[in-house]
Formats: C-alpha cells, structure tokens, sequence
C-alpha cells in the first residue's frame, strides 16, 4: 500500500510538471512587417492563422493590396480545412487541453471579416463572382448554419452579395431586402449597375478581449468609444457624407441581435468539483488511517483507498485548463461603410475626412488617395482610418 500511494503521489507530481511546461515566446518587436513573418514562419502552428489576418489588414492599410492577397488566400485555405475538423479544435473542446491550444480560426466576427476583406480584393481584381462567393462566405461565419438558431445580421455583407449580383445581371432584391432589414445606421442606397468606383471604408477601435472569472473561464469583450463617427469623401468636386452600416462591437458582442456571454461553464464546473472532491478524498482518507493508527487493515485500505482517489481527482483538477481564449484580431475597425461613385475612367484624387459626433474633421486621420478608374470595370479602393497617406492604388 506505501509502494502504491508513492506511486500515485509520483504521477501528480509528474501531472502537474506536464501542465507548467510552455513554449519560450518569440522576440517581438512591435514592427507587424518584421513580427509576422517572423511568427508565421517559427511560431505556434496554432498562431499562424492570427498572424496572417494581422499581415493582410497591415498591407492593405498601406496600399500594398497585392501583398494581402497571398496571404489571405493562405488564411482562408487553412480556415475551411480546419473549421470543425482540425485535431487541436477538438483537443481543446475536451476538458483537458487549453482554448488557446488549439489552432485559431477567430470569433464569427474575426472569421467573417477575413472573407470581406478578401471579396474586396476580388472585386477590385475584377472577379466579381469570386468576391459575391467571398462575402456569402462571410454570412455564413456569422450565422448558425447547422441549428438554424440565428441568421448572418450584417448590413453590409447582404448589401455587397446582392450588388454583386445586380452587377453579373441577376437579381440581387432578396440580399438588398435583407440589409434594408437588418439596418440599424445608414440606410443602404439602392443598386445602380452604373457605379464603377467603390470605396470600402473602416474605422475606429474594434473589439479586443479579456477573460474573467475565478478560472479566467468567462470570455468577454473589450469595447471603447470611436473618435470617429462618419466619412466626408471628395472626388472631383463630388462629395458624399457616409455613415457606418455595420459596428464590429455590436457583431462581436451579439449573436443574432441577442447579447451574449461566453462562458466556458463545463470546464469550470469541472474543474472546481474535482478540486473540491480531491481535498475531501486525501483528508478523509488521511483522517481514516489516522484513527485506525494502521492496526485495522480493511480500514488502512479504505483509508488509502480514499486518500489515492483524492490524489488522482487533484491531478485531474490540476490537468482541466477552463481560462478562454483571448488570442485577437486586435487591428479590426468598429465601423464599416461604403462610398458609391459614377466617374470617367482615367486618373482620380480622393481626399478622405474622418469625422467626430459632432461632424468635425479630425485632421489627423485625413487621407489622400490617387487611383485610376478603368475602362470596362470597377475601381474598387480601401481606405481605413489607420491607412498611411498619402497613397496611390
């Protein structure tokens, strides 16, 4: 019975060594340009899905829309090989693995985004069919597919399916309908075939996460105030003044229109019941064997039996990790708009105003873009607050 409890006592030990052992963290330094690459290349497996997102949205904020799209594409290659079937996402919904262990794919709202931004590119390639199969792509992260418990609620993603159709000659009036529905900003205007310059606008600070609880179990997000609260473009003498049709904060922290909390109850409860049911076995089977004084041996075994069952609950306990997974796409806006423009083809400058609540122009996120509008197709620009300026795409 010694041999036996040391035995035990050893592989709690040995449970407990196991769940401290991590991976040395890789020297950042705080340049996306430099980091990324670095860290898609060497890092984590399970982190090179995040760090694509990061480069992608990093390039395109530079007018280096042909450098995104590699990356993306990767991105989007891995996310609909792995969703739902990667070993590591399994891993990590059993009780004894991490969240942030296994690979990231994002929220709905991180997923859904890495769709938008890509159609973007594709429409803006010309490929109109590829950007509407993109931005469907996007409605389908962000709705409950499989137990039909919500739909997609994006304004924006409906609007841009549907205008895609519109523009490759269907009718486009059911994904129209939905975001005239679904609009809670800016109305979207009606269809005009005729528009052949688009320019997609983000900004202000999107969600980012943290994790509370006693377990670090309970995910939540991190919501502040934008600066920024509407768009004033000007393009050869044509403005237009553009509000949000979609809020990140309200996608992330919503499902369905309905506020949520997650919460990775089961874990937790799990985690604390063996806790507790550890304590009980080894000082129960400690005060058995300490009242027989070992001269009763069916007592010394129940006694032992108590305190071995209390030891292996401990390990399981030790071993169960509940805290969330708070590994974010830090770089995502809060507002996304668009801007619809009828112009000559040939060369164009387009200055940019980011405006406050009141309609005054914050002079620091101004931005100056040259493009040129082709013969034949759409000009299709990005433009974020957080873009560098001037810019020429």
């Amino acid at each position: 019975m010694k041999v036996f409890l040391q035995a035990a006592l050893a592989a709690c030990l040995v449970g407990l060594a196991g769940c401290a052992t991590k991976q040395p963290p890789l020297p950042l330094t705080g340049d996306i340009f430099r980091d990324a690459p670095m860290a898609i290349e060497k890092g984590p497996p399970r982190d090179k899905l995040l760090w694509q997102y990061r480069l992608a949205l990093a390039e395109m904020r530079r007018g280096q829309l042909d450098a995104a799209k590699p990356v993306l594409d990767d991105a989007l290659l891995t996310l609909g090989g792995v969703y739902g079937k990667d070993s590591d996402a399994r891993k990590a919904r059993k009780l004894f693995h991490k969240e942030s262990k296994k690979t990231f794919i994002g929220e709905p709202y991180e997923r859904a985004m890495a769709y938008f931004y890509r159609g973007i590119l594709y429409w803006r390639a010309g490929e109109m069919d590829n950007a509407r199969a993109c931005f469907r792509s996007a409605e389908f992260e962000d709705s409950d597919a499989e137990n039909n418990a919500f739909a997609c609620d994006y304004v924006l993603l409906d609007y841009l399916d549907g205008f895609a159709t519109a523009k490759l000659g269907g009718d486009g009036n059911d994904a129209f309908k939905r975001a005239e529905k679904n609009a809670k900003g800016a109305k979207p205007p009606a269809y005009d075939t005729k528009v052949n310059t688009l320019v997609f606008l983000d900004f202000g600070p999107g969600p980012t996460k943290y994790a509370t609880g006693e377990y670090r179990e309970q995910l939540h997000f991190r919501t502040v105030p934008s600066p920024v609260h509407s768009v004033q473009i000007q393009v050869d003498g044509i403005g237009a003044n553009l509000k949000p049709m979609d809020d990140l904060n309200f996608q992330a922290t919503t499902r369905g229109g309905r506020v949520m909390d997650h919460v990775l109850a089961n874990k937790a409860v799990f985690k604390g019941t063996t806790d507790t049911i550890g304590d009980v076995g080894i000082f129960g089977g400690a005060a058995v064997l300490a009242a027989t004084g070992g001269r009763d041996s069916t007592a010394n075994q129940v006694g032992a039996g108590l305190l071995v069952a209390g030891l292996l609950s401990k390990i399981a306990s030790a071993a169960t990790t509940p805290e969330a997974d708070i590994r974010c796409w830090e770089q995502l806006p809060q507002f996304l708009a668009l801007g619809q423009f009828k112009l000559s083809p040939g060369q164009h400058t387009a200055t940019i105003n980011f405006l406050d609540s009141t309609g005054g122009t914050q002079p620091k996120f101004t931005k100056q873009i040259t493009f040129t509008v082709p013969e034949g197709r759409d000009e299709v620009i990005y433009v974020s607050d957080q873009s560098t300026t001037p810019q020429t795409q």
